[in-house]
């Protein structure tokens, strides 16, 4: 057999090769039937065709048409796994009524090795570590303590920084506010002040969401091995200051931090990593969650200067209603303000940053007629129900007074901004208050003017491309 025969010969077996490897991904062997659907190619399945940005604050186009062609349960492969994505709200409600027996927290590879989670599985804990997981942020940041101890805080907060951007000119609001929350949330967290510090961690944390739909590579010259870096140094600050707290056990400060040393001589599982690992965690969810969210309010409120003239008449009655009309906010007004709360849930309706929630199956299952195989990721598209015009007339419309005609029953079947089950987000309020009170202090103190910006887009988590630019003035009175 001459050269070229063999060459032939090897090229061939390696195309048949190749071939079955394809067939065998594309056609994973189950003990059940599996939704209809395409994995795409190996390893890079169809996660190309995910991250394709587009100009909507619709359902990405990838979930939109796959429903089209497939219907409300669909597969995929994004990231090299293996996904079944459910846009059927009884299904969602199913696997989230099910946590920790059939399905388990999951967060996409690139993030768990960021945060370093999966070593230990922190993000995937149930039982005893997700009730301290709740108990803790409760503690620090749940209705009693935004009562008595933050909401004051956080308006001076934002007051502060409103008064620093009017004499600035036009300043890019999604930057300076995620910068805001997270100086504010890692100041109650652990002490941080920024202004002395000399790491710039908000710095490192807007560079994170980057890597959510990358491959976690980690090697020189892609970007999440930046991050990793950037994570490296944010986890040595965070470790050298509990080291420090550890060290002068004396010095108290009543934050998070000193509950978490306490809790340390109780709970086995609380140790110096998990704290630090908890504490990266919770500053990454806050602080892109509400700047995303305030963000998308400035572009709604610069489009619907109705809804400005009304937020502007709440809060101007509730300072006639002071003695003195400049008093600080109390828990009673913000509890009072009913158009802003309204405000506050429309825009939340649409921010939706994530495409859905992320679970992990732990064991086989089936549900509404399909095989769910233990290890696959399923997306819970719960998003959905908020685009739903059988619920919401006119979806994509921005009309915060929608929400009075919709009763309860109505709202917590069909409104999931903060997730669902039993991981639903245990600073929910903490968001809402930060939220309202920027609006407080916006719409009574300062006027404000879009100058350019305010394109979105979801690829497919929302984004700001162009940013958006806002020229603050202060309002006289």
């Amino acid at each position: 057999m001459d050269t070229w025969t063999i060459g032939l010969s090897a090229i061939a077996l390696v195309l048949v090769y190749c071939t079955h490897l394809v067939f065998k991904w594309k056609n994973p062997k189950v003990n059940g039937v599996l939704p209809p659907g395409s994995l795409g190619l190996p390893l890079i399945g169809e996660t190309l065709q995910f991250i394709i940005p587009s100009r909507s604050l619709d359902l990405h186009p990838f979930i939109k048409n796959r429903m089209k062609k497939y219907g409300p349960i669909f597969k995929t492969s994004l990231v090299g796994r293996p996904f079944i994505v459910s846009t059927d709200p009884e299904v969602n409600k199913y696997v989230l009524a099910h946590e920790g027996k059939l399905v388990e927290m999951w967060y996409l590879d690139s993030f768990s090795k960021i945060f370093e989670l999966e070593g230990e599985n922190r993000v995937t804990a149930v039982g005893e570590i997700h009730s301290y997981f709740r108990s803790i942020i409760l503690n620090h940041f749940g209705v009693d303590s935004l009562r008595q101890n933050l909401l004051p805080k956080v308006e001076e907060t934002i007051h502060t920084h409103l008064t620093k951007w009017s004499t600035q000119g036009p300043v890019d609001v999604k930057h300076l506010v995620s910068v805001m929350v997270f100086n504010f949330t890692a100041k109650q967290m652990f002490g941080y002040d920024a202004e002395t510090a000399k790491e710039k961690l908000s710095e490192n944390y807007t560079k994170i969401v980057d890597t959510f739909l990358s491959f976690p590579i980690n090697i020189p010259g892609t970007t999440f091995h930046k991050c990793m870096q950037d994570q490296a140094k944010m986890q040595k600050i965070l470790k050298d200051t509990l080291m420090e707290r550890l060290s002068n056990p004396g010095v108290r400060r009543g934050d998070f931090l000193d509950q978490a040393i306490d809790d340390m001589k109780s709970e086995k599982f609380v140790t110096v990593d998990f704290i630090t690992r908890l504490i990266s965690g919770m500053l990454f969810t806050s602080f892109e969650t509400m700047s995303i969210t305030l963000t998308l309010t400035f572009k709604f409120l610069s489009e619907y200067p109705q809804v400005v003239e009304e937020l502007r008449a709440e809060h101007e009655a509730i300072r006639k209603r002071r003695e003195n009309p400049d008093s600080p906010l109390t828990w009673e007004e913000y509890r009072s303000m009913e158009f802003t709360h309204m405000v506050v849930k429309e825009t939340l309706r649409f921010q939706s940053s994530a495409p859905g929630l992320f679970r992990k199956a732990r064991k086989d299952f089936e549900v509404k007629g399909y095989f769910v195989p233990a290890g696959w990721i399923l997306m819970l598209v719960t998003p959905v129900v908020h685009f739903n015009p059988e619920t919401f007339k006119d979806p994509f419309t921005f009309n915060p007074w929608r929400w009075k005609e919709l009763d309860q029953v109505t709202v917590s079947k069909n409104f999931m901004p903060f997730g669902g089950g039993t991981r639903q987000c245990a600073g929910a309020e903490y968001s809402k208050m930060v939220l309202a009170t920027f609006l407080h202090i916006l719409v009574t103190k300062f006027n404000f003017t879009k100058v350019k910006g305010g394109n979105v887009s979801r690829a497919p988590i929302l984004s700001f491309g162009d940013g958006i630019r806002i020229k603050f003035t202060p309002r006289i009175n």
